[in-house]
């Protein structure tokens, strides 16, 4: 009966849209949104998840660009039980063709939809309503790896979809990209 989730590929090697089946009907529905027969199935699930995280955003809050510089850097299954965020990565890997570019989707509770973002990528999100997200990491976190790109940074071209938003002061003042290239901080 249950089967596993329709998989879009994005561009971006090894980030893939999960779209899991949605049994609904007149009482609501069911949704499965993991299991361990998708990671043995699915080559890009191929991790092992050793934390899992959950936050809120009210709306309007944006959240990022975050990620954990190697050895400690961090792939993240996301999804969102409630509400709807934009969810927006950047890709750090220097050997992909894809370095420096973004992919942005719209996660949400209707949808169901759920994002794994490999490790070496940077990771934000845009609350567009209440929301709360929810992560599972490949690895711990390490406040020392602890790093970020600036948000706006204006060469990233990213459109958060939010006029005026709720931004942390720590967020406001990460480097911009170009920063992270030229002083190879990745």
């Amino acid at each position: 009966m249950y089967q596993l989730p329709e998989i879009e590929q994005t561009g971006f090697k090894g980030l893939i849209l999960l779209k899991p089946k949605i049994f609904a009907d007149s009482r609501g529905y069911f949704v499965e949104t993991c299991k361990q027969s998708w990671i043995e199935a699915i080559p890009e699930l191929h991790y092992t998840f050793v934390q899992e995280n959950q936050s809120f955003s009210a709306q309007g809050v944006v959240r990022g660009l975050h990620f954990q510089r190697t050895p400690h850097a961090q792939g993240k299954w996301v999804r969102v039980p409630y509400g709807k965020v934009l969810d927006v990565v950047v890709d750090l890997r220097k050997e992909e063709p894809t370095f420096g570019k973004s992919f942005s989707v719209i996660l949400s509770a209707e949808n169901n939809w759920q994002l794994m973002i490999p490790p070496g990528f940077a990771h934000g999100l845009a609350a567009l309503e209440d929301s709360v997200f929810f992560y599972k990491c490949t690895a711990y976190y390490n406040q020392q790896a602890d790093a970020g790109i600036l948000w706006n940074d204006p060469e990233l071209g990213i459109d958060w979809a939010i006029a005026n938003p709720l931004v942390s002061e720590k967020d406001k003042q990460l480097p911009r990209f170009r920063d992270f290239v030229n002083n190879s901080l990745l």
